[in-house]
């Protein structure tokens, strides 16, 4: 006899599974920055700009790690509640759609950050940048500027130079002409017959 079935039970299973994976993935978290590695310098400014699809509202959480070191900046919902720790309170700039502002950079912010995004099912997505901070050498400034001085200093002494240099030449030449002129030269002036 033919048994014939359309589906066998691991079959549906295998079905639903997938179906499920399937719609898993249609509300997965899905996070894109269109620069992940920044270099700024001290005292400058920096927002490290994500965009994020996710299903519901989600939980959006900061870390910096540099190192051994790791530490949390801070933990917001879009439109809720915003908790920045007390160390970036004053830096950090929280906004909805997760990007994150970080003002008057020292060095020590140097490293990587990373921003969690995590469902209210429990599922979750780490995101990560460098941010590489630059020293700006104020000894460097002035290095230049004494240099600067340095060179219009030099500058005024030649045209000094230049300028008594002119006035011995000047001096010299009308003493010249003195002594090749005769002392004692009488010249008569002859009338002349028109």
């Amino acid at each position: 006899m033919w048994h014939f079935r359309l589906w066998e039970i691991q079959d549906v299973a295998v079905f639903l599974s997938i179906m499920l994976y399937m719609c898993h993935l249609a509300g997965a978290i899905s996070i894109y920055s269109p620069q992940r590695s920044l270099i700024r310098s001290v005292q400058d400014d920096v927002i490290f700009s994500v965009n994020f699809t996710c299903s519901g509202i989600p939980n959006i959480q900061w870390t910096f790690m540099s190192g051994l070191v790791s530490r949390t900046i801070g933990a917001w919902q879009p439109g809720g509640y915003t908790n920045i720790t007390e160390d970036y309170s004053s830096r950090v700039q929280a906004y909805d759609n997760g990007s994150m502002g970080l003002s008057d950079l020292r060095l020590q912010d140097g490293g990587f950050y990373v921003v969690t995004i995590t469902e209210s099912t429990g599922s979750s997505k780490d995101f990560g940048f460098v941010l590489k901070v630059n020293e700006v050498l104020y000894e460097d400034l002035q290095y230049l500027t004494v240099s600067f001085l340095a060179l219009a200093c030099l500058a005024s002494l030649l045209m000094l130079t230049m300028w008594l240099l002119d006035k011995a030449y000047k001096k010299i030449m009308a003493c010249k002409r003195r002594r090749e002129m005769p002392e004692n030269d009488v010249t008569e002036l002859q009338i002349m017959n028109v």
